[in-house]
């Protein structure tokens, strides 16, 4: 079994002492790809820099996470279009609209979100998007770029239906974390992730965040890893009625496919 794991935040302070043994252990259960996540200028030059020394293993994103939309300049937009052009780097983001805990105000998140759609064309890469609490103007922007966005993913979907089936009509991928394996607040994902069509499926375990609840035993701390995709893998195939293989085949098709992987980041996509 070849897994990807679409989003993990290996540059994350977390995993400065044991990234080689956290990748060693992805590698021991069949994690063959892991896109880094660029949430800023630091995390995506050191995504970047971390791709280009294990091109088969890892790729990145470039982008700035809403959350810090209102503090970066146009100087340091002009370095993320250019780490965005290099060929380790197969989408742009973190990107989009948190309304949820603002800590960027919404006119800057709009404004940064804008900026990044129009490189995404520009580049003529996927978008990796971040959506909470702001349905109604992500969905706004999002059309009105889609027609001329080669593809993205709404990454840690936890919405409505409504919004599915929405991100859907937009030929949107929808990337699954462990909130699905959460018996409090993934209650609704479980219900929906069936109506994920296969081919627009993907997984990610957003390390080091959402630790997936269902893990037994227990791990000794809360901190997410790539290894862990193996749960989400199982709990996807659990609410959604499929086996366990052919979720693994699909959603590493499906990522080869929009991020335009290396050759054999995920063989069994063959």
């Amino acid at each position: 079994m070849n897994l990807v794991d679409i989003g993990a935040n290996l540059t994350h302070l977390s995993f400065a002492d044991d990234l080689d043994d956290v990748i060693s252990s992805a590698l021991a259960v069949g994690v063959s790809h892991i896109i880094l996540t660029g949430t800023d200028l630091e995390s995506s030059q050191s995504a970047q820099r971390l791709s280009a020394q294990n091109p088969e293993l890892f790729s990145s994103t470039a982008g700035f996470h809403p959350h810090v939309a209102a503090s970066f300049t146009e100087a340091e937009l002009e370095k993320i279009s250019d780490i965005a052009r290099t060929p380790q780097v197969v989408a742009v983001g973190e990107t989009g609209l948190d309304y949820n805990r603002n800590f960027s105000p919404k006119k800057q998140q709009l404004l940064a979100f804008e900026q990044h759609l129009q490189l995404a064309v520009e580049l003529q890469k996927p978008v990796f998007l971040h959506q909470r609490d702001a349905h109604d103007d992500f969905l706004r922007l999002l059309t009105k770029y889609r027609a001329n966005l080669v593809g993205g993913v709404v990454h840690c979907f936890t919405d409505t239906e409504v919004a599915l089936m929405e991100y859907l009509d937009l030929d949107m991928h929808i990337g699954i974390t462990g909130w699905i394996c959460d018996e409090r607040r993934g209650l609704e994902l479980q219900k929906l992730v069936d109506k994920v069509p296969a081919d627009r499926l993907l997984l990610e375990t957003d390390a080091p965040y959402l630790l997936p609840r269902t893990l037994q035993p227990k791990p000794k701390t809360r901190r997410n890893e790539p290894k862990y995709l193996l749960e989400i893998l199982r709990c996807v195939a659990e609410h959604s009625g499929r086996s366990v293989e052919s979720i693994a085949t699909e959603t590493a098709r499906n990522a080869t496919e929009l991020f335009k992987l290396p050759p054999g980041a995920a063989e069994s996509a063959g």
